[in-house]
Order: structure tokens, then sequence, then C-alpha cells
């Protein structure tokens, strides 16, 4: 039981949602694992491994979070490899350092009902591998992690229903997308997804990049040409990367 290894799951975080969103609420694991500052480090190492994680968020008796310890921290908190200690030394050391001795405390924290996009940047930015998420009264009620973000990008982006994807150049000016629109419509072409981002150029460009619903294969090879002839095709791809 996990509470005879000094930890425990936070209850889960429930909320209606009638479709995805692109907020953490929907993306977050609830079913938390923590450690309180006083649980030891030899229990926290056995449940990483057990649970196969690689943090774990430490919350106080009020269940708001304190701090954070990674398998990292387990690894660089650890006796070495050529320590002389015997088994019985190596394990008492172990069972007497304390998460609060080792955590990192006052981590960042995201709430609810932020977005997947500011997460991932803050991410990105302090090059963090997961956070803790709490809500409006700064209790923990699940964690956010990497896996998680490539999920998203998975569930957006519509990749399990194969297809092809197109890239294109664009000039960021308003209407630019409408001939691209028309011309899907005129071969009849179902969109699965759309996004865009900066241009390595620079300047007013932006770069596009449709799914598009599997076609037959011939009438998928007219749709490429025409958009090839009409836009600014970068690539396309089906199996492999076709530069225009």
């Amino acid at each position: 039981a996990l509470s005879e290894i000094g930890l425990r799951a936070v209850p889960c975080f429930s909320t209606v949602i009638e479709e995805w969103t692109m907020l953490i609420r929907d993306w977050m694991t609830t079913d938390v694992i923590t450690a309180t500052p006083e649980t030891s480090m030899l229990k926290v190492s056995k449940m990483m491994k057990e649970y196969d994680i690689r943090r774990v968020p430490v919350v106080d008796a009020q269940n708001k979070v304190v701090g954070i310890v990674s398998d990292r921290d387990v690894k660089d908190a650890s006796p070495s490899k050529a320590t002389t200690l015997d088994m019985h030394e190596l394990y008492y050391l172990l069972s007497e350092i304390k998460v609060r001795d080792i955590m990192t405390p006052d981590p960042v924290t995201v709430e609810v009902r932020d977005t997947v996009e500011r997460v991932a940047l803050l991410m990105e930015e302090r090059a963090i591998g997961g956070l803790p998420v709490v809500d409006d009264e700064g209790s923990l009620v699940g964690i956010i992690t990497d896996h998680d973000i490539f999920k998203v990008l998975v569930q957006i982006t519509g990749v399990r229903h194969g297809g092809v994807q197109v890239a294109l150049a664009v000039e960021d000016l308003p209407g630019v997308m409408r001939p691209i629109f028309d011309l899907l419509r005129e071969y009849d072409a179902s969109l699965i997804s759309m996004l865009s981002s900066d241009s390595k150029r620079g300047g007013n460009w932006r770069e596009v990049f449709l799914r598009i619903r599997p076609m037959e294969r011939a009438e998928e090879n007219r749709l490429v040409e025409a958009l090839r002839e009409r836009f600014d095709l970068l690539y396309w791809v089906r199996e492999k990367v076709h530069e225009a």
C-alpha cells in the first residue's frame, strides 16, 4: 500500500469537459504520487522505480506544494558506488536522508486553466520536465510532464489518421488562406488539422502545415501538384519527406 512507504495518491481533480481543450486540466495526470518532507529518500527511490516516474511533488499536511524531488536529486544524494560502507550502514544512511534534504523547495507550479502552449513554453525556457498543477486554492491536483505535451502534439495534429501533410510558406496578410482552402474544396479534400509557425525566412512570412485526410493516391498527387503550381510549397509528406 502507498501508505506503507510514506507516499500517497492525490484524489482525482474532477471537472466536466465535453471536448478536448488546450487547457492542461485535460492532459495532466491526476492520480499523483506524492511525498512529504519527512519521507525518506530510500522510500522515494523505491517508489520512482515501482511506478516508473522521474519526479515526485512534495506536499504538506494541507496538500500544498512545498517542493519537488526528481530522480536526479536522488542520484546526486546517493553514496558513490565506491563507498566503503557495508550494506547495513548504507541502508541506514539512505533511510536517514529525508526528502526535505534533497528536494527543490517552492517549485514552479501551474494552474488547471493554464494553456498547454504556455506550460510548454515555461518548461522549455526553464528546462523543466514536469510541473505540479494546483487549483485556485493552491492545492495539488495533478502533474503535467513533457510526455503529456507530446500526447497533445499527436492529438492536435491528427497524425494517427494518416493522410498527407503539406507545408506552405505564406505572407502574413489578411485572407491569405482563402485561396488555399478554395483549392482544397476544388479537390474535395478534407482537412484534419492546420498549424502555423514563424518562418525561417523572417520578415512577414509564416509557415503553414496542413494535414489532409487520406484520399485516392492519384487524386492526392494531383492535389499536391496543384498546390506546388499555385503556392509556395515547402514540402509534402506521405511516407517520406518530399521537398518542393
